[in-house]
């Protein structure tokens, strides 16, 4: 699918009404609370001996349930899949599918080979990819202020980053390796990540395919793409030989359930406000993270954290504010 073909249709203007306003910062809050609670649940409900790949199937599986039932809720279920074409599908969901599937084996790439700060610090360049292909496709313009909004964002998530500090060095001293099987896949996966995002912002806001079905779609095609690369991966062996559900306890559902909600909320977050929004919301979580391991761990949050914690809340304020507005040409 050319990207070029999808700029000639225009999309709809992202928050039409004060009701989608209002819907905009309540899936921004539910978001940024499941981000942010996610590692810790996770670290006390999910047992080392837990093979990721059932998990991730898992959740996938509990996400389709969910969007279903919501769709049944909305009475839309039969009109949704009456109309539903395996050519639309794929058009709408296939390709940031498998986009979603490149990034993630990157990330794991880059990983291995970077120490977590450096990691975390790049990774954060999807945001600027993101309100780039958000132009280049829907020609979604940020306005000055917007772009100084997303600079304080990025400063905060790297304070934050810094604050985390490095966990591990890197696995390797050669600078070529470091390059390109550090650097080099972490920056691809921004861009994809960029790419990815803004094409389900086309689907949602222009050829307005549901979120619940998009949420189905993709998530059928993340797991066929998961499975296949899952048969001769340790994973695979892993199930294979214990079993699906080795390691698992009634508490494991939890996170399970937690992350699936989070997935559709990112769908519906992107619906009614774009992907860039959601880069506001993941560096927000990174703060609840920090206040929620004080609460239960007495962790206290680093001085980066609160340096990092009056600008994060500065740059939502001014990108809210200050959205770009056509000038009109005066007669």
């Amino acid at each position: 699918m050319a990207i070029g073909k999808l700029q000639p249709t225009k999309p709809a203007p992202i928050n039409p009404n004060p009701n989608a306003t209002t819907k905009v910062w309540l899936f921004s809050l539910l978001l940024t609370l499941q981000y942010g609670a996610q590692p810790l649940i996770s670290k006390r409900f999910t047992s080392r001996d837990v093979i990721v790949t059932s998990s991730v199937l898992t959740c996938e599986v509990v996400k389709v349930i969910c969007a279903l039932l919501l769709l049944a809720k909305d009475g839309n279920l039969r009109k949704v899949f009456k109309e539903w074409t395996l050519v639309g599908s794929l058009t709408a969901s296939g390709l940031p599918a498998a986009i979603y599937a490149l990034q993630n084996s990157l990330l794991q790439i880059s990983y291995k080979n970077l120490d977590s700060l450096t990691f975390s610090m790049l990774n954060q360049t999807k945001l600027f990819f993101t309100a780039f292909f958000t132009f280049i496709i829907l020609r979604q313009r940020q306005s000055i202020q917007q772009i100084g909004a997303l600079f304080l964002l990025i400063i905060a998530a790297v304070l934050l980053s810094i604050g985390e500090g490095s966990s591990k060095a890197s696995s390797s001293k050669n600078p070529d390796e470091i390059l390109f099987y550090g650097i080099v896949p972490v920056l691809v996966a921004s861009v994809l990540s960029g790419l990815a995002s803004a094409l389900c912002q086309w689907a949602s806001q222009v050829k307005k395919h549901a979120s619940y079905l998009m949420t189905v779609e993709m998530s059928i095609i993340g797991s066929l793409c998961l499975l296949a690369s899952a048969y001769k991966s340790p994973d695979g062996s892993a199930i294979r030989k214990l079993g699906f559900f080795h390691g698992w306890t009634p508490w494991t559902l939890i996170p399970v359930i937690l992350n699936a909600v989070g997935g559709i909320l990112v769908g519906l977050l992107t619906t009614y406000a774009g992907g860039v929004r959601k880069g506001f919301v993941i560096v927000s979580a990174l703060l609840v993270t920090a206040l929620l391991q004080f609460i239960f761990d007495g962790k206290p949050p680093s001085p980066y954290c609160l340096v990092a914690l009056p600008l994060v809340a500065t740059s939502i304020s001014i990108y809210q504010k200050y959205p770009y507005r056509v000038k009109k040409k005066e007669s």
